[in-house]
């Protein structure tokens, strides 16, 4: 027989499981504990005490009772003579009552002997009337066993044997239904991790922090504390600030809870402060909490779950009640049995008593009584399940008693989970409400943020950019440390990633900010920082996923003089480009934008006549609608690169103040479209290098003022002579072409500075080049030059010559006679620099305080 510890194991949950029981299912456990005990207490009695005693019944006693209803046949044989009537009578007479003492099993031999014998005697007498007391049965004691055992088991109704075993298999079945949703795996896993959560939430700091420093007080505890009441519960401290109520004193004060901070909770620094292990651990709540819920809303399976089992309790309620009711009468002390074994015992019928069967009549009314409570309370829970709607959840008291109003409504298990908890204790969804709220996330990141980024460590991220002005990049935080704007000598503020950031009123304090950059950041700004920036930003970059992202106080900035946009702004994925339109940025010099655009947004052109330079940076999208260049009548630079460009756009030759052109990394092919550049008399500096141009054509000459001409990483093979027609001309660069021979005409460009001619096929150096006195940078590597003429002395003002990678065995010594030039400008091979005299080598490896500049 097992134990009670044993099954008792059945109804044995995780301790933290607890907070999912409700009332009645606490109550229904102890009823299945005291229905065990009864069940286990029955069957215990009926293996040690169980048993029946039964005697035969007398066939004479049995006549004696029909005697009315049968045809005169005894059992005893009688004489038929009037003595023995007579004596037979007498008998009668002496002893009432003692017809049924002649017995069947008395020989007839013996009866009818006796009846001569002299009754008169008195030894007689007593002897008769000894016998008349008993009945003798003549069985042994084996027989006795043997009809007990065989009249146990016809004569006794079945519920009396096996109604322990039958309450003990009830009562383990209802165990089983009424855990079975935590033990069922795909529930368990849910439960297990839902309970994990819930019990780190409620006692996480931040919680507490977080409730104290925002939660609004119920009106009768702004009342108590209004008139100085000393009701609260001992576990807040009221040492300070009694009576003065804030916005800053905590809601959460119900009895049963103890903060662990021994100081006042309404204390300010004492919310705000959190421990960065604590707030460690509450980004990660707040991470597990958003991964659960995605999980567990979209199921109910616990729901229905729970329903099963509750159904099949109430089920299991109502076939115990019908079946049991019926046999409690049935269960008596005294029952009649007929074995049917004559032939061995001699008797038909046997009266049994059954020792157990007032005891058992007993346990069962009790048994019956609390499986009637058990299944009120069944159908109790079934009310409730269905009386509500249990697949949803709605936070709004919480909402309404804090400052987290978007707190999300629930649904589904998640939902179900949370009613369960409140039928426990409703503080904990109270608490475990704080880790769904957006709001209290972004506050948690805030003060970790500005614990961990204090503004010495931010002073050490400081750095100089290459315009010597100082620079702060913040790089994937969840926001906008408030140190930042405590560096009052900033210059330039870059944030990318940020997603959350917001620019407060301290920016004010700024006053060196001039340039702000805001890569994938939606910054949001307070009215007083927009207005200081509307003030005073300068330069503003955007880089976006979508056009949305652009803030929209972006458009707003009348003193912006530089704009750069980064990101998709394709017409065919948007059917209207999303840019507001830029008509109040009216002093906007500058438009940077990269982008995939088939057409140049109609909304620039509201800038277009204050615009000096439009530059657009295309992804290789091909830029097919360019009329609204026409209207840009002051922009003096313009780059269109990467625009898959074949031709010079005509709408070009309309913009007379254009001074810079580039075209870079677009496929065209020809210029013959350059001679329409002669109408662009301001036109200083033509960059179209890494295209797929084959010749020069001879009209370049017609651009006279052109004075930078950049072309290399194209297809030219050589170079004619109207390029070295124009005498403005100081930076030329035809490098990564195909070029063999440098023109001799290149001697008449007596104002060039620069002149780049790198990866080509030149493999001779006219002299007529060193008569461009005036060159600084000189770059012929990757050539195949054999020989450096002497005559390179002559560049007076050389401070950078490349020779790396020709097909020279020494440098000529004339170029110690180049003073501007230093070993640092000279890139040459090691083995080559060591052919030159010491003292050229010593020349060369002195140190100047003379800039230079490539003028690249």
């Amino acid at each position: 027989m097992f134990t009670l510890a044993e099954v008792a194991s059945l109804n044995d949950i995780q301790p933290t499981y607890r907070i999912l029981k409700p009332w009645w299912d606490v109550f229904m456990d102890y009823l299945a504990v005291v229905m065990l005990m009864v069940a286990i207490f029955a069957g215990t009695m009926q293996l040690t005490k169980d048993q029946v005693v039964c005697l035969p019944v007398l066939q004479s006693t049995v006549n004696s009772k029909a005697q009315a209803g049968t045809s005169g046949k005894a059992d005893v044989t009688t004489v038929e003579t009037t003595t023995g009537q007579a004596e037979a009578a007498s008998m009668r007479t002496v002893s009432p009552g003692s017809a049924p003492t002649v017995t069947p099993d008395v020989p007839l031999s013996r009866a009818t002997s006796s009846q001569y014998q002299p009754t008169e005697s008195g030894q007689t007498l007593k002897k008769e009337q000894k016998d008349s007391s008993g009945r003798k049965t003549n069985l042994d004691f084996q027989q006795y066993v043997f009809i007990n055992q065989m009249c146990y088991h016809l004569a006794l109704p079945w519920y009396s044997k096996y109604f322990p075993y039958l309450a003990l298999i009830h009562t383990i079945i209802l165990i089983v239904s009424s855990n079975f949703w935590f033990k069922y795996p795909k529930t368990c896993s849910k439960i297990e991790h839902f309970v994990s959560i819930l019990g780190k939430c409620f006692e996480s700091p931040w919680t507490t922090k977080a409730l104290s420093e925002t939660a609004c007080e119920d009106s009768e505890e702004n009342k108590q504390r209004l008139t100085g009441a000393q009701s609260l519960p001992k576990h807040v401290s009221t040492s300070s600030d009694e009576g003065s109520p804030s916005a800053s004193t905590p809601m959460i004060t119900k009895t049963g809870f103890k903060f662990s901070a021994e100081k006042p909770v309404i204390e300010v620094p004492s919310v705000t402060i959190l421990d960065k292990k604590d707030g460690e651990q509450a980004k990660a709540l707040f991470e597990k909490v958003r991964k659960f819920r995605a999980h567990v809303e979209d199921s109910d399976l616990i729901y229905k779950l729970y329903v099963v089992q509750t159904v099949i309790k109430t089920v299991k309620f109502i076939f115990i009640l019908c079946y049991t009711a019926n046999f409690v009468n049935a269960i008596s002390f005294e029952h009649i049995c007929n074995p049917k074994v004559e032939h061995l015992i001699g008797y038909t019928q046997f009266e049994c008593t059954h020792n157990m069967a007032y005891m058992l009549k007993k346990l069962l009314i009790s048994y019956i009584s609390l499986i009637c409570v058990y299944g009120f309370i069944c159908l109790y829970t079934l009310f409730w399940l269905f009386r509500i709607p249990l697949k949803e959840y709605s936070f709004e008291k919480v909402r309404e008693e804090s400052s987290f109003s978007d707190i999300p409504d629930v649904k589904n298990d998640f939902a179900f989970l949370l009613h369960m908890v409140d039928q426990y204790d409703q503080l904990y969804s109270k608490r475990f409400g704080v880790f769904l709220s957006e709001v209290s996330e972004n506050k948690l990141r805030e003060i970790s943020l500005n614990h961990e980024w204090t503004f010495e460590k931010l002073r050490q991220h400081v750095s100089r950019n290459a315009q010597d002005k100082q620079e702060l990049h913040l790089f994937m935080l969840s926001g906008v440390p408030d140190a930042v704007f405590d560096l009052t000598d900033l210059d330039v503020l870059k944030l990318e990633l940020i997603p959350e950031a917001k620019i407060p009123a301290k920016i004010s304090q700024m006053t060196n900010l001039q340039e702000l950059h805001l890569c994938h950041c939606p910054a949001k700004v307070e009215q007083t920082a927009f207005s200081f920036l509307r003030d005073h930003l300068r330069c503003l970059h955007v880089k976006f996923t979508d056009v949305g992202e652009i803030p929209a106080w972006v458009y707003l900035l009348k003193n912006l003089r530089e704009l750069y946009l980064i990101g998709n702004l394709n017409s065919e994925n948007n059917k209207m480009i999303g840019l507001e339109s830029l008509r109040e940025l009216r002093h906007l010099k500058i438009l940077n934008v990269k982008s995939n655009l088939t057409k140049i947004p109609s909304n620039i052109t509201d800038v277009a006549p204050h615009l000096t330079k439009l530059v657009i940076h295309n992804d290789g999208t091909k830029l097919l609608v360019l009329n609204s260049l026409k209207k840009m009548m002051n922009v003096a630079e313009l780059e269109l690169q990467n625009c898959e460009l074949e031709r010079i756009p005509h709408a070009i030759f309309s913009l007379s103040n254009l001074q810079e052109l580039d075209l870079k990394s677009n496929s065209i092919r020809t210029i013959e479209e350059i001679i329409s550049f002669q109408h662009l008399k301001r036109l200083t500096c033509l960059k179209l290098w890494h295209n797929k141009i084959v010749n020069i054509p001879s009209s370049i000459t017609h651009v006279k003022n052109l004075e930078s001409l950049y072309l290399s990483n194209n297809k030219l093979e050589s170079l004619p002579a109207a390029v070295f027609s124009l005498q403005k001309l100081r930076c030329l660069d035809v490098s990564y072409n195909s070029i063999a021979v440098i023109p001799i005409e290149i001697g008449l460009l007596q104002n060039l500075q620069h002149f780049h001619i790198t990866g080509n096929k030149v493999d001779i150096l006219p002299k007529q080049l060193f008569k461009c006195v005036k060159l600084r940078t000189l770059s012929l590597g990757q050539n195949c030059i054999t020989s450096i003429p002497e005559k390179v002395g002559q560049l007076l003002q050389l401070t950078h010559l490349e020779l790396k990678g020709n097909c020279l065995d020494r440098l000529p010594a004339t170029l110690g006679q180049c003073r501007l030039l230093r070993k640092s400008g000279l890139v040459v091979e090691d083995h080559l620099f060591d052919t030159l005299p010491s003292e050229v080598k010593e020349v060369l490896n002195q140190d100047t305080s003379i800039p230079f500049a490539n003028g690249i």
